[in-house]
């Protein structure tokens, strides 16, 4: 059988995601997608688009043909109808999630009292300290990231490891907005991703 002949998403999602993700969509170095609040707040399109084109600039390539990679369109409708079926819960959304996307004008000085109020406690500013999960303030992991990235990360948390969505630490959409632009700002010059 053809690599292109493969309809299996378990054998899709084993070959092109599971490395990064995961090999049940969670436990993975990338977001974990057995994840409910993610899945809720994600688009088709929006997941369709991350898979096929990838995100420039960061660890994640781009798996269409159109694009480089190795999946058909078809193979890529797959894997995102697979990670739905395979995973998507039940998330009261009407507990008002922030949008996975954001047109807001963002404000790093706001974002950086929201990151001492609300993130410091677990995510050191420097990461020096071992009683913290680790600094995502270091520009060596955060040129590995785009800011979608770090505002889905937020939103979705990553239950997988005890990192709670929003809810846990109850940001606004606002507060995630100034937050991601504070920590892009410590980004290197070299590494301007949006």
């Amino acid at each position: 059988m053809r690599p292109s002949d493969v309809t299996d998403f378990g054998t899709l999602y084993g070959r092109n995601c599971a490395a990064c993700h995961g090999a049940n969509g969670k436990f993975g170095a990338a977001l974990g997608l057995n994840n409910p609040v993610y899945l809720a707040i994600v688009d088709d399109e929006s997941m369709r688009r991350v898979i096929a084109e990838g995100v420039p600039g960061t660890a994640m390539p781009p798996f269409a043909q159109s694009a480089g990679g190795d999946l058909t369109d078809r193979q890529v409708q797959i894997v995102v109808a697979g990670i739905r079926k395979s995973w998507a819960g039940s998330v009261d959304m009407a507990a008002g999630a922030p949008p996975y996307h954001s047109s807001e004008t963002p404000d790093p000085a706001r974002g950086e009292q929201v990151y001492a109020s609300r993130c410091q406690s677990c995510h050191s500013v420097n990461g020096n300290d071992s009683r913290f999960a680790g600094s995502i303030v270091d520009p060596s992991y955060l040129s590995l990231v785009s800011n979608q990235y770090l505002r889905t990360i937020i939103i979705a948390g990553r239950p997988d490891l005890g990192h709670p969505d929003w809810r846990g630490s109850q940001v606004t959409s606002r507060e995630i907005s100034d937050v991601v632009a504070w920590l892009a700002s410590k980004r290197s010059s070299l590494f301007l991703y949006k």
